[in-house]
């Protein structure tokens, strides 16, 4: 095996977890990208039977920078990235930058996103995807729903895509809102962890990413269904929108606070 360069300090407070189910052909690329980008590098296989397994394990044998949790069965990204968290949080680690391993995030990317989670270690970093040709009409169209929906159970709390799962979480709040709460265990995990980390104050930056979606001869796998994942989706902002309700009078005050603060600020003057 042709060893990849490998990061010089490896991080002892921030990691990639890639949560991998049935990943295809990009999988190699992809976490060949992201060993050059960060060390170190966690995937967790959340029951895959298309072998990509026995291959994860064998890079992991040679690259002191990658790990491998196997789940003996698909569980769902949310539950692979809680399985990662929870180990994680185990070592000392603090924050995750969760990407997925088909090739649609930018692992060029990773240092940008971890520079910007270490300088403020409090937020959470988040991909706002920047779409080319490749993306399908009605993936966009029910992204738009779902952002909108995601705007108003947070009160415009500042996040900018409610469904790109190229982000930056610290772990402990993450782990938290995972524990507190049964769902987020599928494809219902990135909308409503971002929710629900929003309602526990942690606040969200944004960052421009690209997103690529692969055709079947490019080596592209989906595990979207469109009816059964809108259907999870709709599910998913009916029970949000009655937290939010529970939530709105907190939420407004936190909102009437800040402005209250930023008004306090005196502005800059020349001496």
């Amino acid at each position: 095996m042709t060893q990849s360069p490998q990061p010089a300090m490896p991080s002892s407070t921030h990691l990639v977890l890639i949560p991998s189910y049935n990943p295809g052909s990009k999988l190699q690329e992809t976490l060949r990208a992201a060993r050059q980008a960060w060390s170190p590098v966690w995937v967790v296989v959340d029951g895959s039977t298309d072998g990509s397994t026995a291959w994860l394990l064998r890079q992991a044998a040679d690259d002191l920078g990658l790990r491998v949790l196997v789940l003996p069965e698909n569980r769902g990204k949310g539950a692979a990235v809680m399985h990662g968290i929870d180990a994680a949080a185990a070592e000392g680690f603090t924050h995750a930058l969760v990407m997925d391993s088909d090739g649609q995030h930018p692992a060029g990317l990773i240092g940008q996103f971890m520079a910007a989670s270490q300088h403020d270690p409090a937020a959470m970093v988040l991909g706002r995807p920047v779409f080319d040709a490749s993306a399908p009409r009605e993936r966009v169209y029910w992204r738009r729903m779902s952002n909108l929906w995601a705007n108003i159970e947070t009160l415009w709390a500042g996040i900018g895509d409610s469904l790109y799962g190229f982000r930056v979480y610290p772990i402990a709040p993450l782990r938290a809102v995972m524990d507190e709460d049964r769902w987020m265990r599928r494809f219902d995990f990135d909308p409503e962890v971002a929710v629900r980390l929003c309602w526990r104050g942690v606040r969200p930056i944004n960052l421009d990413a690209p997103v690529r979606y692969f055709g079947r001869q490019e080596g592209g796998v989906s595990h979207f269904r469109y009816l059964r994942d809108n259907l999870l989706l709709t599910w998913m902002h009916l029970r949000l929108i009655a937290g939010f309700l529970v939530r709105l009078p907190r939420l407004l005050r936190r909102r009437l606070q800040a402005s209250g603060t930023n008004s306090q600020t005196p502005p800059n003057r020349a001496a």
